[in-house]
């Protein structure tokens, strides 16, 4: 794999740039830092094709070139994480994902993930891993993911021919999902489209709207909404549906129009109070649609 050094990693260590594109690059996902120094000191990572150091600085320009393996992994089934099925046939089925657990097996977590039980009842599943799937990231028969405090419909492929159509319909956005939130406030329209395109923060842990400044890649990101009920204490639920699938696309265009999601504390702006009442970020994936 070659990477071409830009403005916002020049000047900074050689290890830690890496560990940065780790983040981004489905290649390099689930290596260390600690990897990463041990891959520069025995010669597969270089630097304009010559052996470097962790601690050399980067200038923009820099090509690297990463000649690393990829940490194989092996599923965990787990009978203990149940699965609420809402629709199955031969091909796929449709779950109920509950808030509070994560889809599939990271590097933080491998045993307690939706994916663990997903194998533990449907072990067939486990031969369905993507063509791009990274080591710590093992995701069977998912063709598409929820944040881990979202709830709600899941498609879950059950044999290769469903997991490359899906793939497909996802890409070519002919599935429709909606979601319900409830919100801080009231929106003053009360339906609408929002059109801002996210990046990432150039520390990678959440997505932002993007600006003339931003050094990250941008992507177009389309979400509309409809209020469905306002409440007394100036609370909103929101019937939401997004054009496109960026990560927190939802909750960070509600934020952006000055509605966080309740329950959502990495981006609820800091003039909203914590809501005691909520144990978890209120949005819940209520239908999903395709032909």
């Amino acid at each position: 794999m070659d990477l071409i050094i830009d403005a916002q990693y020049a000047s900074k260590r050689l290890d830690k740039v890496l560990v940065n594109f780790s983040l981004t690059e489905e290649g390099l996902f689930g290596f260390s830092r600690g990897d990463f120094i041990k891959a520069i000191k025995n010669g597969r990572v270089l630097v304009n094709d010559k052996v470097s150091k962790p601690s050399y600085k980067v200038a923009i320009g820099d090509k690297i070139n990463i000649q690393i393996q990829k940490k194989e992994e092996k599923l965990i089934p787990n009978p203990k994480i149940k699965l609420e099925v809402i629709f199955e046939n031969d091909d796929f089925l449709v779950i109920d994902k509950p808030a509070g657990i994560q889809v599939h097996p990271d590097f933080n977590e491998k045993e307690t993930t939706l994916v663990n039980g997903l194998i533990a009842q449907y072990p067939e599943i486990s031969e369905l891993e993507d063509d791009h799937t990274y080591s710590y990231q093992m995701r069977p028969g998912i063709v598409h993911r929820l944040d881990k405090e979202t709830s709600g419909a899941l498609i879950i492929a059950k044999n290769k021919k469903s997991f490359l159509e899906f793939k497909k319909m996802f890409q070519e956005k002919t599935i429709a999902k909606k979601y319900l939130a409830i919100t801080y406030g009231v929106p003053e329209i009360k339906e609408g489209e929002i059109n801002k395109p996210l990046a990432r923060t150039t520390n990678y842990r959440k997505q932002t709207i993007a600006g003339k400044k931003t050094k990250t890649k941008i992507r177009e990101a389309l979400t509309n909404y409809k209020v469905v009920r306002e409440f007394k204490n100036n609370f909103s639920l929101l019937e939401v549906s997004p054009r496109t699938g960026r990560t927190h696309q939802i909750r960070v265009h509600l934020a952006s129009i000055g509605h966080p999601i309740i329950g959502d504390n990495l981006y609820r702006k800091k003039n909203y109070l914590e809501f005691e009442g909520a144990k978890r970020q209120m949005l819940h994936a209520g239908e999903i649609k395709f032909v």
